[in-house]
């Protein structure tokens, strides 16, 4: 790697660190003021208008964390929790979990069936075998993905990092196999609750720890891909990085309908970012310096430009999609964003 590649790797992780100790001094300088009971909708976006407000005063943990990624990027190689996606990205191997961070540095574990909220100060880790964090927006998730020198994935990275190096519907396959993922548990909230269906049905932490819920990182050992990445279908939504909110993947319930698509590309754009549920993860993406940025996503699922978008669109040329045939209907053209099935 050139001197200049490696300076602004630098200069990119000395400017999240600085923008992050900016943003901890304006959190400093307003109050929290909640009183009164919130609405329904208010409850589910609480204190998700964070942003600049709710960032994190452990700043020194965070500019350490940040300066040990860039290192280990500016090397060309990805940390040992993270997967290559050939040399030019790098994703975590799980869905992500959280740890809360201490303003002296000291982190617990926190619990993967509490809302994340705007005074909890938390990083991102990926680790198989524990319980990954739901109940948390895609802006909770950007900060999380921050403060361990990470960023959320965009949607063309995660896309292409699901469906493997074989461009697999599925990542696994072309076709889905019932329970090779986590894609076929209950529906929590009827269980509890009915089919009440609100901000605070939905964000009880009890959901996900009802048995045919929600699995453990890397539980079902063959719903993954020659990346090496593990539960991108299945398990939990997985936020994307769009200020608009979108979310990949279906999660236990749901992997596959019309209104959404099948597999890798299930795809749900009804919520703002600063939406949660139980159903809501994350994991997160890290730039690899020098490598070509990821195109934006085509229509078809596949990065726009690539020889996997490509081959896709020559393979189901002249072939319409038929109902009940294993494909899925594209939906007509709509000003309105896909809603999520529940």
């Amino acid at each position: 790697m050139g001197r200049r590649e490696t300076r602004d790797v630098v200069v990119r992780a000395f400017g999240l660190a600085a923008s992050l100790v900016l943003a901890a001094g304006c959190a400093a300088s307003s109050s929290d003021a909640r009183g009164g009971r919130p609405s329904a909708r208010a409850a589910a976006v609480d204190g998700e208008a964070e942003g600049v407000r709710g960032a994190d005063k452990s700043v020194g943990f965070v500019a350490a964390a940040v300066g040990a990624a860039a290192a280990e990027v500016a090397r060309g190689g990805c940390t040992p929790d993270m997967a290559s996606i050939d040399g030019r990205f790098c994703i975590d191997r799980y869905e992500a979990s959280l740890v809360e961070v201490t303003p002296t540095g000291e982190e617990y574990a926190f619990s993967p069936f509490e809302v994340v909220r705007a005074h909890h100060h938390v990083r991102a880790i990926s680790e198989p075998d524990v319980v990954p964090q739901g109940y948390i927006s895609a802006t909770q998730a950007e900060r999380a993905c921050n403060a361990s020198g990470k960023r959320l994935c965009k949607a063309a990275e995660w896309l292409e990092a699901c469906r493997g190096p074989e461009n697999k519907r599925y990542g696994y396959a072309e076709e889905r196999e019932v329970g090779r993922c986590n894609d076929n548990g209950k529906n929590p909230v009827v269980a509890l609750f009915g089919f009440r269906y609100d901000a605070s049905t939905m964000n009880q932490p009890a959901l996900n720890q009802l048995a045919g819920t929600l699995a453990k990182t890397g539980d079902r050992r063959g719903c993954s891909n020659g990346y090496g990445v593990y539960d991108m279908v299945g398990n939990l939504h997985e936020w994307v990085s769009d200020r608009n909110g979108t979310f990949y993947g279906g999660y236990y319930q749901d992997v596959a309908s019309a209104g959404h698509g099948e597999g890798c590309g299930y795809k749900t754009t009804a919520h703002e970012a600063r939406y949660h549920d139980y159903s809501t993860g994350f994991r997160c993406c890290a730039d690899v310096a020098g490598a070509q940025p990821v195109a934006s996503a085509s229509p078809d699922g596949a990065p726009s430009g690539t020889k996997a978008s490509a081959a896709k669109r020559l393979k189901g040329k002249g072939k319409g999609n038929k109902a009940g045939k294993g494909k899925v209907v594209a939906p007509r053209p709509s000003s309105k964003r896909g809603g999520k099935r529940r």
